[in-house]
């Protein structure tokens, strides 16, 4: 069996059942960042809590997802790829339906971090799965990647919306029962995948941040994450409308953002260079979060600025993620959970203080976010000496790329 990288090239779309199994459970992961927005408003109003409570549910969400991409390539390295999805998979399982049966904002919460959990160990491994199994090209690999994220983000408001319109518990027991079939897909299909190379510490993906490159575009993407994050939880507010429509107005940000995930961002870095993308894109980005701070009453302001920055943000998710793997010289699961650990832990903080924001000023985390997102240029630019050309190989890729040649694949 040839490996991916020396495959002849066809269409991405004819890949294994094992393929599209992990992708389609990326599509419901991916699903549960935005899930919530639409809800968002029930939520407070249904459980008689203020937008700086209800902010923790994007906190404890991403603060966990951060923190445990530390243990993600501890975990893989020693039980394999296969255990460490199933193991992320069970505990969306489990906490998303928890989370739909609380009857408090703090057990939602408390629920939500369990979910991080397992999200962490699924979002780490999937890729690498996906990389390694898929027929073609990596970049081909990678383009069916970042379709699932593109899809499950896009669906994600438009699902939470719909089901919201219900209950605001249905998206989460939703959310349970796909996951369960992506589970059950994932368990009789992906074959098992022993474990090659060195087992991965915890330490690794601190260790790795002593490169500049690494720590300069993590640290740029934590700031841009602020701005993200703040969009999330502050613009239902000021829209003071049902989670169907706020579910729709996000299935828009939804599209733009999967189109130019995955079409986007690679024609503008083709003509203008991956640090102009960057630039290019949180520049447009800051100056809609200002525009939304000025105009934060004016509901088609608010519903336009929402949309349009879902085309900013997929031109920075997909730049950012494909410039960060040959960004310092250490193999890319444990650049990538460096990576993670900063942008998700550090930009956790973001929806907390922009929830504490909206009790007293509706207008202000629109300003924080500006602000933050401006800052990741200025970061950028300043230290940009040490940024590496874009699909600069890491360390270790060529093994990520290889397929078992006892895996039975169909």
């Amino acid at each position: 069996m040839t490996s991916p990288a020396t495959e002849p090239q066809g269409s991405f779309l004819k890949q294994p059942r094992a393929v599209w199994a992990v992708a389609f459970a990326c599509v419901i992961s991916f699903m549960g960042l935005g899930l919530v927005d639409p809800i968002l408003t029930s939520i407070a109003k249904q459980l008689h809590a203020g937008a700086d409570q209800v902010s923790l549910l994007f906190t404890s969400y991403m603060a966990v997802t951060g923190v445990a991409m530390l243990i993600t390539g501890f975990v893989s390295s020693r039980i394999g790829a296969k255990k460490t999805l199933i193991a992320g998979l069970v505990l969306i399982v489990i906490f998303s339906a928890v989370a739909g049966a609380m009857n408090s904002v703090g057990g939602i919460v408390l629920a939500r971090a369990f979910w991080g959990l397992g999200n962490a160990l699924f979002i780490a491994t999937s890729l690498a799965t996906i990389v390694t199994l898929a027929a073609g090209s990596l970049k081909q690999a990678v383009l069916l990647y970042e379709s699932a994220l593109g899809i499950g983000i896009g669906l994600g408001p438009i699902v939470g919306g719909q089901l919201g319109g219900i209950s605001w518990r249905a998206p989460f027991f939703g959310v349970a029962v796909l996951m369960f079939i992506a589970l059950v897909a994932t368990a009789v299909f992906l074959p098992t995948i022993p474990t090659q190379g060195p087992k991965t510490s915890i330490a690794d993906p601190i260790k790795a941040l002593r490169y500049p490159g690494l720590l300069v575009v993590a640290l740029t993407s934590l700031l841009y994450n602020f701005g993200f994050f703040t969009l999330m939880l502050a613009a239902p507010f000021p829209l003071q409308t049902s989670a169907a429509n706020v579910g729709w107005i996000f299935f828009g940000w939804g599209l733009l953002l999967a189109f130019n995930s995955i079409w986007g961002a690679p024609w503008l870095e083709s003509k203008i260079g991956t640090v102009a993308s960057i630039v290019f894109a949180l520049v447009g980005f800051a100056a809609l979060l200002a525009i939304m701070a000025l105009w934060t009453t004016h509901k088609p302001v608010i519903v336009v600025c929402v949309i349009l920055a879902g085309a900013f943000l997929g031109i920075n998710n997909t730049v950012i993620t494909t410039l960060v793997m040959g960004s310092a010289p250490v193999p890319r699961p444990v650049a990538s959970a460096s990576y993670s650990f900063v942008r998700f832990a550090g930009a956790s903080v973001g929806p907390y203080l922009a929830g504490k924001l909206l009790v007293h000023n509706i207008h202000s985390p629109f300003w924080m976010g500006a602000a933050a997102t401006a800052l990741a240029v200025v970061l950028l630019l300043s230290f940009k000496r040490f940024v590496p050309a874009a699909g600069a190989p890491s360390h270790g890729s060529a093994e990520e790329a290889e397929v078992l040649e006892t895996a039975d694949l169909d």
